[in-house]
């Protein structure tokens, strides 16, 4: 990754917009089991432990939620993905050694829903990052060392 903000593709917009909705849900519902600050309240330390710890919940919550609405926020500046370079949010279609090829959206975000994803902190992905179209691509599986070669980049494959 190149330092600047990376564009999102729409599978990994959408995911990260639901992560944020349910970041917000979850947020709230642990706020308001908080006293807020209530120190003449009765209760033992097993009861002050389980509310520091509601506390601590609260921060993890708003440091996700911080992270998650400025990567979206990035995405947008950042514009569309690339099509002469492989970056996230890139689509990009790949011959594999065997010759079968795959078109392939690089993302930041697992997304189960999307089988043809492939972050891009994984072997293949870190691999793509940077690629032009007709460059070879080496990566590890855990079957060993491996091969493709990106044959398009975007929706033009």
């Amino acid at each position: 990754m190149t330092g600047d903000p990376e564009p999102l593709s729409p599978a990994a917009r959408k995911a990260l917009e639901k992560e944020l909705s349910d970041l917000r849900e979850e947020r709230s519902a642990v706020a308001v089991t908080l006293r807020g600050g209530d120190s003449d309240a009765a209760g033992d330390s097993a009861d002050q432990a389980d509310e520091l710890q509601r506390a601590s919940d609260v921060t993890r919550l708003d440091n996700r939620i911080d992270e998650v609405t400025e990567r979206l926020h990035d995405a947008v500046v950042s514009g569309p993905p690339s099509t002469d370079v492989v970056g996230v949010g890139s689509t990009v279609t790949v011959r594999f050694a065997d010759g079968t090829t795959d078109t392939l959206h690089v993302g930041e975000v697992a997304d189960e829903q999307d089988q043809a994803l492939v972050t891009a902190d994984s072997p293949l992905g870190r691999g793509l990052l940077g690629r032009r179209a007709g460059d070879a691509v080496d990566y590890e599986t855990p079957q060993g060392p491996a091969s493709a070669q990106v044959v398009a980049i975007g929706d033009a494959a």
